[in-house]
C-alpha cells in the first residue's frame, strides 16, 4: 500500500496522482460546452433578430423563445453539479466566460449591439459572476444546512449515563 491520502484513490483502488486539476475536468468540459451552446443561441438570437424581417410581427414571442432557451442552458451547469458547489462555479463561469467573449465580438459584427443591448461585454461577464456566484453559495450553505440536520453538531448522552453536572 501506498502513503497517498485515501480521497486520492479511485474505486479501483489505484492511486490519482495527476492532481486537483484532474477533479475539475467534467467541470471545464461541462463549461465548454455550456459555453458553446449559449454562444449559439446568442448568435441565432441575434441572426433572426437582425436578419428575418418576416418574424418582426412575432418580436414578443421570438424574445422569449431566446430567453427560454438562453436560461434553460444557463441552469444546466447549475443542475449538473448542484450538490457540488465548486465545480458549479468552475463551469458555469467557464462556459460565462465564453460567452462574454462571443458577446465581445458579435459586437464587432453587430454595430451598437452594446449601445441598444445597453450592456457592455464586462457588465454581461459581472453580471453572470454575480449570478452564478449566488447560486453556489446557495447550493453550498443548503448543503450544509442538510448535513447539520442530519449530523448532530454535539452527542447525545447515552441514557443512564452519569452527568458531571450537577
Amino acid at each position: 500500500m501506498s502513503n497517498a491520502d485515501p480521497s486520492s484513490q479511485t474505486a479501483s483502488g489505484f492511486v490519482n496522482d495527476r492532481g486537483p486539476a484532474s477533479s475539475l475536468r467534467p467541470a471545464l468540459i461541462a463549461g465548454l460546452y455550456t459555453g458553446a451552446m449559449l454562444v449559439v443561441v446568442m448568435l441565432g438570437a441575434l441572426v433572426v433578430a437582425n436578419r428575418v424581417p418576416t418574424l418582426e410581427p412575432y418580436a414578443f414571442e421570438r424574445n422569449a423563445a431566446s430567453y427560454a432557451l438562453f436560461v434553460l442552458i444557463m441552469l444546466l451547469p447549475v443542475l449538473r453539479f448542484l450538490n457540488r458547489p465548486v465545480k458549479m462555479f468552475v463551469a458555469s463561469m467557464t462556459g460565462w466566460v465564453l460567452l462574454a467573449v462571443g458577446y465581445d465580438f458579435a459586437g464587432l459584427y453587430f454595430h451598437n449591439l452594446f449601445n441598444v443591448l445597453q450592456r457592455t461585454p464586462f457588465e454581461v461577464l459581472i453580471e453572470g459572476a454575480i449570478v452564478y456566484a449566488v447560486l453556489s453559495v446557495a447550493a453550498w450553505v443548503c448543503a450544509m444546512i442538510l448535513h447539520a440536520r442530519h449530523h448532530p453538531l454535539a452527542r447525545r448522552p447515552r441514557a443512564g449515563a452519569i452527568s458531571s453536572h450537577r
